[in-house]
């Protein structure tokens, strides 16, 4: 334990070790009692710390939550090393050897000279390694776990590879009214089960409009989200300011708000 002590600089190596330490008897009692199950949920908070250091276009951030993704790896890494199933260097093995494989433009004889060229290639390489033979198999490839938006991006634009998509936008701005349409009338027919069905395909159709314009739906709800927050605390400020009872107040009132709190924003 005292190697790991007062050093200028770490490495790779010596996270796994102090991963090691923590994990083994006399080692840290909350490390020690960890789960692949029990920690799961970090990885996904850790991932998205990196994305807002992302965001953010912080450098010193985005390298101090780099460390904190590649702790969980290592933790779980260790888990298994203990299980003697698989160990870190299984993990990083198991790695290059897929960069390598689906490389074949740069490690071996094969070409590709644009970045579409490289993403068929790399589709394909996947889907033999994984022994999907039709586009279905590799559609139910797509984890059940993934942000319902993207989820439904990646399974339109898998099928889309097999030719089951519109021509054009305008196919799929149609789908989208439709779809509304079908809400409407399962919300005045007052139908719980057809309200949330006909609601979750206005929500697939929207998806599959985006594709067509070229928008991450994930990126672009995210966006709007944070533009509702933005204006809705000017709206809450310009209430407070004015002695307006915002729960008491007609949402025409209020809307009146919203545009000025819009007009703020775009003057600035």
């Amino acid at each position: 334990m005292d190697n790991f002590n007062f050093k200028s600089r770490y490495d790779f190596n010596d996270l796994c070790g102090i991963m090691k330490v923590l994990r083994a008897p006399g080692g840290c009692p909350w490390d020690r009692e960890q789960t692949h199950e029990s920690i799961k949920k970090s990885l996904i908070e850790e991932t998205y710390e990196v994305i807002e250091a992302i965001n953010k276009d912080d450098k010193t951030l985005l390298c101090e939550e780099l460390g904190d993704v590649l702790l969980q790896v290592v933790f779980h890494a260790e888990m298994e090393r203990e299980e003697g199933t698989f160990n870190i260097d299984d993990v990083c093995d198991g790695i290059c050897k897929k960069l390598i494989e689906r490389h074949p433009h740069v490690f071996s004889s094969d070409s590709a000279d644009t970045p579409q060229e490289v993403l068929v290639k790399w589709d394909d390489i996947k889907r033999k390694s994984k022994g999907q033979k039709t586009q279905g198999d590799s559609m139910q490839a797509v984890p059940l776990e993934l942000p319902a938006l993207m989820r439904a991006q990646k399974l339109q634009s898998k099928a889309r590879k097999a030719g089951f998509d519109w021509d054009k936008a305008d196919g799929a701005f149609e789908a989208l009214r439709s779809e509304i349409c079908e809400l409407e009338e399962a919300y005045r027919s007052n139908q719980a089960d057809d309200i949330e069905d006909e609601f979750g395909d206005v929500l697939f159709s929207a998806v599959n409009v985006s594709r067509f314009l070229g928008v991450d739906s994930e990126e672009a709800l995210t966006k709007a989200s944070n533009k509702f927050l933005k204006r809705y605390l000017i709206v809450e400020k310009l209430a407070a300011e004015r002695k307006i009872n915002m729960k008491e107040t007609p949402i025409e009132e209020l809307d009146k708000l919203w545009n000025e709190a819009k007009q703020i924003i775009k003057s600035n």
